[in-house]
């Protein structure tokens, strides 16, 4: 994977001189450093326009034990007059067909926009026997993108409304307030400081800025996390180069703030806040993209460092349009890059300078074994063995995940087991167990085990 990136795994990078001690910044709420300019004043939106085709997938899932729901029925409604455009039912698995829906053309989100919305709006609405439903306002469809829409239906307490914001790089939101790159790491004997950034299993978010006590908080598995900021954050529509250089930046980001406790030190029960000011813009319950969930799949685990620094770089960055941000990344100028034929990490390098390179955490946290290895038919071993177990384990929630005999031999039983997880889970159908497969596969195990406890 590193390779892939441009850096051979096992080459020790360059050591420059140590950069000069930086004071430590302020506590939480940073003062707003001058020279960063504002958003633009907001534009008048024009109608819509609907030149293009996007696609829509629902994911079904109790919230209280994580089970698939099947038959869970789904409208998709025009969020101007509430008519039901399309309606579908979840199959066994809690996954909907693929539908399509008109939306403005890609080329629209291929460039800034003031006053034509480069995304389509619909509001859903679901309903399963035994639940209460729930609604999403506001789900943005894409042309030529695969919008995967996660429901999360409650026995009792109520219908939930979830309504989605409108996607940073069009809606109004404050700009990030300057911070050192490298941070001070905490020194009170509660706090452990390892040797290397370790991928938590969940991340605590504060919907909110960090002093509103009123604001809640989310547990949210990792990964789940990073591809609901990149959703957020940047367009599914940018070319794969672009959009895994945004990734890189959001995980390094989000990886320096658990690193250091950043918040946890400062007395506060939460890793990273939902606030544009201070961390990323994240949406409870939004819409993510299979063009973005693929790629964390694959980089989850991997950041950027500088040489002599141990801790995840603080990887800044702003739209490069409404708000102007020297020395950070920008994301309509990663946009460009990424089509001049710049791959991610030359598209890092330009914005945070030459000596940056890429690692990889060595701890998953939560994950009862690391990946080894890609596994198809024709593999033999223990690991072979593990996935068995583990994908048996998995279809006792998920019926129409094939049993299988546990023998540790990769054959067509096991191939045809892995392709099914795959759909289930959007990854790309392959049979083969490669690195994002294997750490999906660990973590719905995992899951799944926490609950028959």
């Amino acid at each position: 994977l590193l390779e892939e990136l441009g850096v051979p795994p096992n080459i020790t990078p360059p050591k420059p001189a140590a950069p000069p001690p930086q004071p430590p910044p302020p506590a939480p709420p940073p003062i707003e450093t001058p020279g960063f300019a504002p958003r633009a004043a907001a534009a008048p939106v024009q109608n819509t326009p609907s030149g293009g085709q996007g696609l829509l997938r629902v994911n079904a899932f109790l919230q209280s034990s994580g089970r698939p729901v099947a038959g869970a029925r789904v409208r998709v409604r025009d969020k101007t007059d509430g008519r039901i455009l399309e309606e579908f039912v979840t199959d066994s698995s809690g996954v909907s067909p693929t539908v399509s829906l008109p939306c403005p053309e890609k080329a629209l989100s291929l460039a800034p926009q003031e006053q034509v919305r480069p995304y389509a709006e619909y509001d859903l609405e679901v309903t399963a026997e035994g639940t209460d439903g729930e609604k999403i306002g506001g789900v943005q469809i894409f042309d030529g993108a695969t919008a995967l829409q996660p429901i999360n239906l409650r026995r009792t307490g109520g219908e939930a409304e979830l309504p989605i914001g409108e996607h940073t790089l069009w809606g109004q939101y404050p700009a990030k307030i300057p911070e050192s790159e490298v941070k001070p790491l905490p020194t009170d004997p509660g706090y452990i400081v390892l040797d290397k950034a370790v991928v938590p299993e969940t991340v605590v978010v504060h919907d909110g800025r960090p002093e509103d006590a009123s604001a809640p908080n989310y547990y949210i598995p990792y990964k789940d996390y990073i591809k609901n900021v990149a959703s957020s954050e940047i367009y599914c529509t940018w070319p794969t180069e672009t959009i895994r250089a945004n990734v890189l930046a959001i995980i390094s980001f989000t990886l320096n703030r658990v690193y250091t406790e950043w918040y946890r030190s400062r007395g506060y029960p939460f890793t990273i806040t939902s606030s544009t000011a201070f961390d990323h813009a994240f949406f409870y319950g939004r819409t993510i993209y299979e063009q973005i969930s693929r790629i964390v799949d694959e980089l989850f685990a991997t950041y950027v460092v500088r040489p002599g620094i141990t801790q995840p770089l603080f990887t800044q960055y702003c739209d490069g349009r409404q708000v102007k941000c020297p020395f950070w990344l920008s994301q309509w100028g990663s946009m460009s890059l990424g089509e001049e034929g710049y791959d991610a990490l030359s598209i890092l390098r330009n914005y945070y300078g030459d000596s940056v390179y890429l690692t990889q955490a060595e701890k998953v946290t939560g994950i009862p074994s690391s990946f080894r290895g890609n596994l198809q038919e024709g593999s033999t071993g223990p690991q072979v063995r593990t996935i068995q177990e583990q994908l048996n384990a998995i279809s006792n929630n998920f019926p129409a995940l094939p049993k299988q005999r546990v023998d540790g031999v990769f054959g067509p039983a096991t191939t045809n087991a892995v392709k099914e997880f795959q759909r289930i889970f959007n990854l790309p159908p392959t049979g083969i167990v490669d690195y994002p497969t294997w750490y999906k596969i660990s973590e719905i195990y995992v899951a799944v085990q926490k609950l028959a406890e």
